[in-house]
């Protein structure tokens, strides 16, 4: 049995197969939305069926996606993503030009995803919102004074409880589960030294 909390490094073929925007939107909607058809997807997407079709073999021919077992007909596949996370390498300037292009294509991809899921929340009407489900959410931010050590401290306390979470409540069912986005983010900022100024500052 798959372990959710089990990380899969992407390596440099699969990286290659993923790096299309529509292949990142069509794996990025199997995670928020669970398994879907050529179908289904298309009618997300934009797309053909024909189109999403042929993205979602490329998906599945290596790895990235595979069949829901025991559901579907010959006519009417039920794809989805394995269990546990990817990892995406980001650009590196050791990797070779093809390797750094698809990885900037995925990165951008993921993120430019992310902003929309978030912007589509913060927008959202309230009305859209079953009353039990309007205060639940947090959006944070904060900025701290660390040192290197101490960010990696807190990285592996925040990964921890990610990973509890995941055990605890991936693939709960019921009437009044939803999909929530649990999102965490830390990172150092740019120093002043290393800031573009411009001659008016």
């Amino acid at each position: 049995m798959q372990d959710d909390t089990q990380v899969r490094k992407l390596d440099s073929s699969a990286l290659k197969a993923l790096a299309h925007p529509l292949r990142v939107q069509i794996f990025d909607l199997l995670a928020a939305r669970g398994p879907q058809t050529a179908s289904s997807l298309a009618a997300l997407v934009g797309e053909t069926s024909g189109s999403t079709s042929y993205h979602l073999r490329a998906l599945a021919a290596h790895g990235l996606i595979h069949e829901v077992e025991g559901r579907g007909t010959a006519r009417e596949r039920w794809w989805e993503r394995p269990k546990g996370r990817i990892e995406v390498p980001g650009p590196d300037e050791a990797m070779s030009p093809a390797n750094r292009a698809a990885a900037q294509i995925v990165t951008s991809e993921f993120f430019r995803l992310r902003h929309e899921t978030l912007m589509a929340y913060l927008n959202r009407p309230q009305t859209d919102v079953p009353e039990d489900w309007r205060d639940v959410g947090l959006t944070m931010t904060t900025h701290l004074d660390m040192t290197a050590a101490q960010v990696m401290e807190l990285r592996e306390e925040l990964e921890s409880i990610v990973e509890s979470a995941i055990r605890r409540f991936r693939g709960q069912t019921g009437p009044d589960v939803r999909r929530v986005s649990l999102r965490a983010e830390i990172f150092d900022l740019p120093t002043a030294a290393s800031r573009r100024t411009s001659p008016e500052e």
